[in-house]
């Protein structure tokens, strides 16, 4: 069997550029009804979600089953996450608080078999289709896709050095854990935040490093492509779910719908 083709990796420069959003309910059967509905990629996230390993493999197994690509946030920046993500078949990988170059190192040799880096080799498990991909263990780099989130504006000052770090593929501006660095917790609307987040896709545009966000709706993540960031989450499953009940709920009773205010990642 051929190599999975990374399309996420492929497209993070595309022209318009790809929409997903977050897969928060853990649920698999939410997952593939997104990916179906067109999303380009969802990102099933194992840092805030009680996603155990079984539940993350068929949460992959899912999303393949649809048009979208998978973006796994693994939980931490540790190799032993890492060697499980890729083993049940995740070939992107996002990687939480990473505040400096050392950080990103770290992410991208857990994700490189020796002498590259230092992920473990196992030889039958669904990232090498069961053993079938022929000079898999050579190979699979090319497919990986390693995404570093930046979070606190110390990681924001550190944009060049981090982008620089081979292997790394592309950038995520966190903008509810960059809000809440700066002092504007659950307010990425804040001025000052705006302008931040702005900074951060001025520089990556000017490295030439796609930069990706996450934004609550629409018209947020509209204001963030024409800040310039390459690729766009907006919501997730469960933030589109509570807004859409509470809308039909008020309607039902004759109220004005007063939308929850969430913090992130929506």
């Amino acid at each position: 069997m051929d190599m999975p083709k990374n399309l996420f990796k492929q497209n993070l420069l595309r022209v318009p550029p790809m929409v997903g959003t977050w897969i928060m309910s853990g649920g698999t059967t939410t997952a593939e009804a997104l990916g179906c509905v067109g999303f380009d990629f969802l990102v099933i996230d194992m840092e805030h979600v009680p996603l155990d390993w079984e539940r993350t493999y068929a949460s992959l197994q899912a999303v393949a089953g649809t048009g979208a690509s998978a973006v796994t946030r693994v939980p931490w920046n540790d190799a032993v996450s890492v060697k499980r993500a890729l083993d049940i078949g995740a070939q992107t990988l996002m990687f939480p608080m990473v505040q400096n170059a050392d950080e990103a190192k770290r992410a991208v040799a857990a994700t490189r078999y020796p002498p590259d880096g230092i992920r473990g080799i196992a030889a039958v498990h669904r990232g090498s289709r069961y053993g079938t991909v022929p000079g898999y263990l050579k190979n699979a780099s090319a497919e990986i896709c390693v995404i570093c989130q930046i979070e606190t504006p110390a990681a924001a000052a550190r944009i060049d050095e981090i982008a620089a770090v081979p292997g790394v593929d592309a950038l995520f501006v966190g903008p509810g854990d960059l809000s809440g660095a700066m002092g504007h917790l659950g307010d990425i609307a804040h001025p000052n935040v705006q302008a931040a987040l702005a900074e951060c896709a001025a520089k990556a545009k000017k490295l030439g490093k796609p930069c990706g966000i996450v934004g609550p709706n629409p018209d947020m993540v509209g204001k963030f492509i024409a800040m310039g960031y390459s690729y766009v989450a907006v919501a997730s499953d469960m933030g589109m779910m509570v807004s859409r009940a509470t809308e039909f709920l008020a309607a039902l009773r004759g109220q004005s719908a007063v939308p929850a205010k969430p913090t992130g990642p929506y």
